[in-house]
């Protein structure tokens, strides 16, 4: 029962075949039985889970406005604020923090009834492409447990790919959504920027950032979507769009889509096998009804080295709150206040924070602002621009997630190439539109992400485009072998 799809639960659910509680119960005891292999979860939440279960069999049974999340069983990613609950972003700066308030986003999954089952592992600050980064040590990829999941969402895409969970959430700044989706063989959505909270959303790179759902199929993100996406008005950022019933043109036909294929992304670099699943994918599309055409995005090249100007930058700015004054890690014995701030920090994070942090200060220095940071800026509105043209001929762009599929943990030690991991999903966050990735191949037992990309708030179209191609495929239902099946 477990390895279903959140829509067949929600079914099951609906009949009175299984309750929330023995599926909540389900999916607690393979997360303490495989867990300790995949270390996807940082806290479990055994008992608040099944009284959250419990209560949604009870609401069930009153039969009133029933979501169809109601019982639903989800893992959330370390980096949202729940109350009462530890919530510790992968890192020891905030290894014994406990939120007084929930993030909206929690929020909107508790009012629809959802059941939270834990907290997923991360890399430290969502800084990281490999899960490697947490201080609570790396996840495993269940596909192969010698390899990485991708990051920075990678607990929740392990525990989703492991069916430790029914559905999770993640964030995505510069494809820490949809880079763990495509190593762990599941779907992963970054939505437009502004289209779902970031309040209780603890910040990394905040123009950057986004939530989204992770998921075994696109009906299941549109389901997770239509709880998520909303105007907050105790954020900021988040944009006065109404939102759209995600479901309604999932089975909207492909006929006359234009696709537009970037030739940067097809370029050297590229693992041949990747190459021929996103080739053959194309073809699929072409059978249903779809034109493909090849596009040209110049600026593409420029986009991890303006990245990371801009989110070191945010990352300084937004990292500078955790001086062991308020919350989080104090250093021992501290002898005067500098000494606290210095010890606290050089203490509390991890190489990858304080090298991000480092960056960021330097490009945001006096001398250095307008030859870094806003120069970055600059090319960030160059990328956005060819984006734009590119959408005036093309309705979604396709191309491969990642260059490769996972590689093994300890591999990459060179921070510049692990950086590079990330070159086809970059400059997606930088122009704030959204993308998904769903898999579509398998190469040496392991998945293969394909990214489709729309313009500014077309969730509805990308996850119909997505899920037309999962109706006609099934590398969406592959399991892992790695571990033992579902009950």
């Amino acid at each position: 029962m477990i390895e279903k799809t959140v829509a067949e639960l929600a079914a099951a659910l609906a009949s009175g075949d299984i309750s929330s509680v023995e599926l909540t119960q389900a999916y607690l005891n393979r997360i303490n039985r495989y867990n300790p292999t995949l270390n996807a979860f940082i806290t479990i939440c055994d008992e608040s889970a099944l009284q959250q279960a419990q209560a949604a069999d009870a609401a069930r049974a009153k039969g009133k406005n029933i979501n169809p999340l109601l019982g639903m069983p989800l893992a959330h990613k370390d980096i949202f604020c729940t109350a009462g609950v530890k919530t510790t972003c992968g890192s020891k700066m905030l290894h014994n923090f406990i939120a007084p308030y929930n993030a909206t986003v929690v929020e909107k999954f508790n009012a629809a009834g959802a059941v939270m089952l834990g907290k997923t592992n991360m890399d430290e600050f969502a800084m990281g492409s490999s899960n490697e980064t947490s201080h609570f040590g790396p996840v495993r990829n269940p596909w192969n447990t010698e390899y990485v999941p991708g990051g920075s969402s990678g607990g929740s895409a392990a525990a989703l790919a492991a069916d430790l969970c029914a559905m999770a959430t993640g964030t995505d700044t510069g494809g820490s959504i949809r880079q763990p989706a495509a190593f762990t063989g599941i779907t992963g959505l970054k939505p437009s920027y502004g289209r779902i909270s970031r309040w209780g959303m603890i910040a990394f790179a905040s123009s950057l950032d986004q939530a989204g759902p992770l998921a075994k199929s696109a009906e299941d993100a549109a389901l997770m979507l239509n709880v998520m996406a909303g105007l907050d008005e105790k954020d900021s950022t988040s944009i006065d769009k109404p939102a759209e019933d995600y479901t309604a043109t999932l089975n909207d036909s492909l006929a006359g889509l234009r696709i537009g294929i970037p030739r940067q992304h097809f370029a050297k670099g590229l693992s041949a096998d990747v190459e021929t699943a996103v080739r053959a994918a194309l073809v699929e599309y072409e059978r249903l009804g779809a034109t493909v055409k090849e596009i040209d995005l110049p600026n593409n090249h420029l986009s991890v080295s303006a990245y990371y100007v801009v989110a070191p930058a945010e990352a300084s700015a937004n990292l500078s709150r955790f001086d062991g004054v308020r919350y989080g890690y104090r250093c021992a014995d501290p002898v005067n206040l500098e000494d606290m701030y210095k010890r606290s920090r050089s203490e509390g994070f991890g190489d990858e924070v304080k090298r991000r942090i480092l960056v960021g200060t330097y490009a945001l220095s006096a001398g250095f602002y307008d030859a870094y940071y806003r120069k970055a800026q600059k090319i960030r509105r160059l990328i956005k621009d060819d984006f734009t043209r590119a959408f005036d001929t093309v309705d979604v762009i396709i191309g491969p997630t990642s260059p490769h599929t996972a590689f093994k943990l300890g591999a990459k030690t060179d921070p510049v190439t692990m950086y590079l991991e990330d070159i086809y999903t970059i400059a997606v966050n930088l122009a704030g539109l959204p993308g998904i990735s769903i898999p579509a191949g398998i190469a040496n037992g392991l998945p293969i992400g394909m990214q489709i990309v729309g313009n500014d708030f077309a969730e509805a179209k990308l996850l119909n485009v997505a899920h037309q191609f999962q109706r006609e495929t099934d590398w969406h239902k592959r399991k892992p072998v790695a571990l033992g099946k579902g009950a």
